[in-house]
């Protein structure tokens, strides 16, 4: 715990060094464009840097059993801290090259295992606690317009975390190539996505339904597209899924074990008020499991029923989702997502929840004279296929969940938070409180409450 804790600290004091080079880099690396009357600076080369410390306190709750996978029932504590670079380079006409370390270390709450809808989405299924370094991401983008060149079809962007500042066509073609995370071009949601800042609740970062390709830290490695018409967006992506369930090797081999991914998103305007419609579906193959023939196996032996005994490449997931965000107000936001695979075969990379619908508020602190300010509070509810629950009621474990039998009901989570900026120093701190029914779908345990606070550096 300590070393987390030095290591945010050492995050917050490199923030004057980390702006003197800033402005050295750019000095000589920036022009500006001029666009009409508008003049904004194009960056050739930018740095952005994050780093997220959570603790977690959960108190001893119901447990008449536990499994290997279970929520411990006894009272525990942990913690854990994300340190992210974001280097961004510009190359030529359209094209950026973006490179992301990243450091990461601590634990959730039992090792992230026992629920669903897991309490931190800043935390990953490792067996080590330890501060491990590795590239997060590396890819290529090149984006190609649609429109006609001139200031009527350009818009600006802004400097920011894997973003040049600048402008960019109205309408385009963007693709990239490389190492990044689906969750950063899919399933995006104004109020409801980033654990380091919004809900912590990994139901409540992603669609928990959507069992998107990524190695055990979250990340994957293809192809994907993004074109721009208008209020339209559409977006595909045909990328790797890891050799093992939760692994943290890539399958190269796309051939044998692929995900393909597509969403349509709509803007959307109500009352003056911007908002947001998306649809996803995604299908993935590789060497899955299949719940009932485990089971079925397991019932000629006599034993508890295990993935790798049915495990073959062809077995495959689908799966669909529901998106939308609408601001109301000046101060408040509204968002809902829903989501379903077919839950036949094994959860492969995200975690064991296979339908999943959540609805939430989230307040702006303009309301008490907080502009900095941010507060959220959100339900989802998730549940798993008849396919899945025979395998766990029959003793069978998963990656993330495995009390050794079930007593099955929904997965309902409550999640309220207040995101608070105390000083200019672009610092936040958070207060989060979770409430769980029926923890990994198990009416014989819980309830649980789940005590969070948050530290956030980002610059």
């Amino acid at each position: 715990m300590n070393k987390l804790i030095l290591l945010a600290f050492a995050s917050l004091c490199s923030y004057p060094l980390q702006a003197q080079w800033y402005q050295y880099a750019n000095n000589g690396k920036r022009v500006v464009e001029e666009t009409g009357n508008n003049a904004v600076d194009k960056e050739k080369l930018n740095l952005h840097f994050q780093t997220t410390y959570i603790y977690q306190y959960k108190p001893e709750f119901n447990s008449p059993y536990t499994g290997i996978n279970s929520l411990k029932g006894t009272e525990e504590t942990q913690n854990s801290v994300t340190t992210t670079l974001y280097l961004g380079i510009r190359l030529w006409k359209g094209a950026a090259l973006y490179i992301n370390p990243e450091l990461a270390g601590g634990s959730g709450l039992s090792g992230a295992l026992g629920m669903g809808g897991s309490s931190n989405g800043e935390t990953f299924r490792v067996g080590s606690p330890s501060p491990t370094l590795y590239l997060a991401r590396a890819y290529y983008q090149q984006t190609f317009a649609l429109n006609k060149e001139g200031s009527n079809n350009l818009e600006p962007t802004e400097s920011d975390a894997n973003q040049l500042s600048g402008y960019e066509p109205k309408r385009y073609i963007r693709l990239y190539a490389g190492k990044f995370s689906l969750g950063d071009l899919f399933d995006k949601n104004e109020y409801s996505n980033s654990p380091k800042e919004q809900f912590m609740n990994w139901a409540l970062m992603n669609n928990g339904a959507w069992d998107y390709a990524a190695n055990v830290r979250g990340y994957t490695a293809g192809l994907a597209a993004e074109l721009k018409l208008d209020k339209m967006r559409y977006r595909l992506a045909y990328v790797a899924l890891p050799n093992t369930a939760n692994g943290q090797d890539l399958n190269d081999d796309l051939a044998q074990a692929y995900s393909i991914n597509a969403e349509a998103e709509r803007e959307i305007t109500i009352k003056n008020k911007p908002g947001h419609i998306r649809l996803l579906t995604y299908y993935n193959t590789a060497n899955m499991g299949n719940y009932e023939q485990s089971v079925n196996d397991a019932i000629t032996i006599n034993a508890a029923p295990d993935l790798l005994t049915s495990g073959k490449y062809g077995n495959n997931k689908l799966g669909i989702g529901l998106n939308a965000d609408q601001q109301l107000s000046n101060t408040l936001g509204v968002f809902a997502r829903v989501g379903w695979n077919d839950g036949n075969n094994e959860t492969w990379c995200f975690t064991e929840i296979d339908h999943t619908a959540s609805l939430g508020l989230s307040l702006n602190g303009k309301a008490w004279n907080r502009e900095t300010d941010h507060a959220g509070i959100a339900i989802v509810a998730n549940g798993l296929s008849k396919e899945h629950q025979r395998y766990l009621v029959f003793g069978g474990s998963g990656f993330m969940l495995g009390d050794g039998a079930l007593n099955y009901a929904p997965e309902c989570i409550v999640e309220l938070y207040y995101n608070f900026k105390p000083v200019k120093v672009p610092i936040w701190f958070s207060g989060d409180y979770q409430f769980c029914m029926n923890p990994g779908y198990n009416a014989d345990r819980g309830p649980v409450h789940i005590f969070s606070v948050r530290a956030h550096i980002a610059f």
